[in-house]
């Protein structure tokens, strides 16, 4: 037997080993840190409960780690009561328009009023119905929205309504919201269902439509969960609003 050649095999078998080793710890190591990173600041007791009832994060999701200073809004809608009049279109147009902004504001920018102003959201959308949010100081304001019709036989954008505000200069003092990780923690250990997953937590606008001319809206962090349901929580004092209609809301306090 070639003892010399059999001692290399036998080096490079080592070498090629450590290498695997080595690579699945760094795997190992990249999971957790990454998982970690996904999950924020949430609290020790956060985490056992949401192992406990199995809700978690969808794989894209993480929890966002920015804390700004925001006021709150004051507003008022354009039209009575915010109510938003289906509106036909002359001509429709393809709905793939409404993926890229700058082929949405050629084709409708000049039929629909102020339609710079909004932005398309995904996860609001539905068959059949394109939601887009008023946007105001780069934050979407979730009670005011442009919805666009479209048919799935023909793909195209027949119709519109939408809610059209004008903003009102505000006296409310600008506060750094709460870290996404505390708005939540009340939500995910009082309020989610067992098996619930997280499919976005993004930074908006909110609040209570009253019966008057002047409306407001609050920093709110909005949990979107896999099912479609949005919870919104209040981004100063971590209330808790789940929305159950169109019309109908729970406001709820942790």
């Amino acid at each position: 037997m070639d003892w010399s050649r059999a001692k290399s095999v036998l080096i490079l078998a080592f070498l090629v080993l450590n290498v695997v080793l080595g690579y699945q710890l760094w795997q190992n190591v990249s999971e957790r840190l990454n998982a970690d990173q996904k999950l924020g600041d949430l609290g020790a007791d956060t985490l056992r409960i949401m192992k406990e009832r199995g809700i978690s994060l969808a794989a894209t999701a993480s929890i966002p780690t920015e804390t700004p200073k925001l006021r709150d809004l004051t507003y008022r809608f354009k039209t009575p009561g915010g109510a938003a009049e289906r509106i036909e279109l002359k001509k429709p147009v393809d709905s793939r328009i409404v993926f890229d902004e700058k082929e949405l504001l050629d084709q409708l920018g000049g039929i629909i009023p102020d339609l710079k102003l909004y932005r398309f959201d995904q996860l609001s959308s539905t068959d059949g119905v394109f939601v887009l949010y008023r946007m105001a100081n780069g934050r979407p304001m979730f009670d005011v929205k442009l919805e666009l019709y479209y048919s799935n036989q023909n793909q195209k954008i027949t119709a519109y309504s939408q809610s059209q505000v004008e903003l009102e200069r505000s006296e409310s003092e600008a506060r750094e919201v709460l870290s996404a990780s505390k708005a939540v923690m009340p939500l995910i250990d009082k309020y989610l269902e067992e098996g619930s997953v997280i499919k976005e937590i993004s930074l908006g606008y909110h609040g209570q439509l009253f019966d008057s001319e002047t409306q407001y809206a609050a920093p709110s962090w909005r949990v979107m969960l896999e099912s479609g349901k949005p919870f919104y929580v209040h981004a100063i004092s971590a209330e808790v609003v789940q929305e159950k209609s169109d019309d109908e809301a729970v406001s709820t306090h942790p």
